[in-house]
């Protein structure tokens, strides 16, 4: 409604404008009954065009409505009709707009630096052994040795052996049931080894007995046992290895056995029983590590850099034997 007054006394003050010019009126009659009811009659048409212009279109401000007026008075009676036609037909007669399936953007540049950071990660710079260390809040210590299940055991016992030492309860409880549960498990299976050796057959001793090397092997590898304990785990490895062996000869226990002697300081016959297994068509790039950590511990260093340098070529680019060459070869 407000628009339909502001059009019409914009027609007024144009037409008495246009009138007043019919009139020949002189320089000041000009500008005071033509000049001035163009403006006004702009500043109404103005008004009412700007009203009807979706928001989007009605900035920025003022420059919107001014470029409006500006068209309307500077264009005398054509301006106002341009105007007036370019906005209707505009506002009525709008194009019809397909329905938008789908819409296509481009790829989003990644951010130089997190857009969102929480206040207390879970996990800050570091593995898991800097959380323990650092960790003021006992939960994210708890998080730490919960993700350690998902970590091959050899990796993950040296962070419970650490959690043992946490000043908190939780933490050290749960640091200690999961070691207790590792434990336990090997244990069991070794249990259950022996109960099947005991009502097995002489035939069947030999593969029993190399799963009770592996089983004991893998107490002492994990740093589960310690002390004497280790000493007594290490010698039943030892000798479980020896009766599998009695009665098949696996490259594989020759392996084993290599690995056993030089975790006892037997150094001769960790190199023996290394030798034997390359002999026996081991793969070099199982082997020869080994034989390399023998001759390091006994002091043979030259020995070091000849087996290093036997390793294939491709082999020696893998971690971790590519620090290994680089430092030795």
């Amino acid at each position: 409604m407000i628009a339909k007054w502001l059009f019409s006394g914009a027609l007024a003050f144009e037409a008495g404008s246009w009138a007043s010019l019919m009139r020949n009126p002189s320089m000041a009659e000009g500008l005071l009954y033509c000049v001035l009811p163009h403006g006004i009659a702009c500043g109404l048409l103005t008004v009412a065009v700007w009203g009807l212009l979706p928001r989007r279109y009605r900035s920025p401000m003022p420059w919107s409505p001014l470029f409006i007026f500006s068209l309307a008075f500077f264009i005398p009676l054509l301006g106002a009709i341009g105007v007036l036609a370019a906005v209707f037909p505009a506002l009525y007669l709008q194009r019809r707009r397909d329905e938008q399936i789908w819409d296509s953007r481009g790829v989003p540049a990644l951010p130089f630096r997190p857009q969102e950071q929480r206040r207390s990660p879970m996990f800050r710079d570091g593995g898991l052994q800097d959380v323990l260390h650092r960790a003021s809040d006992p939960e994210q210590r708890l998080a730490a040795l919960l993700a350690t299940r998902r970590m091959p055991g050899h990796e993950s016992i040296p962070i419970l052996k650490l959690a043992l030492r946490d000043p908190a309860d939780d933490v050290r409880l749960l640091a200690y049931s999961m070691l207790d549960q590792q434990e336990s498990r090997i244990n069991q299976r070794i249990e259950n080894l022996l109960k099947e050796m005991a009502e097995a057959p002489p035939a069947r001793h030999g593969p029993l007995h190399a799963g009770l090397a592996r089983w004991y092997w893998e107490l002492a590898y994990l740093g589960l046992a310690q002390g004497s304990v280790l000493e007594h785990v290490l010698r039943q490895a030892s000798e479980h290895v020896q009766l599998a062996q009695d009665s098949e000869q696996d490259p594989e226990l020759d392996l084993l056995g290599g690995r056993i002697a030089m975790e006892q300081g037997l150094f001769e016959e960790a190199r023996e029983r290394l030798r034997r297994a390359e002999r026996a068509g081991l793969d070099a790039e199982k082997v020869l590590p080994f034989q390399a950590e023998v001759a390091f511990l006994a002091g043979d260093y030259r020995a070091v850099v000849e087996l290093l340098g036997r390793l294939p070529a491709a082999v020696r680019q893998r971690p971790p034997f590519v620090e290994l060459a680089r430092y030795w070869l």
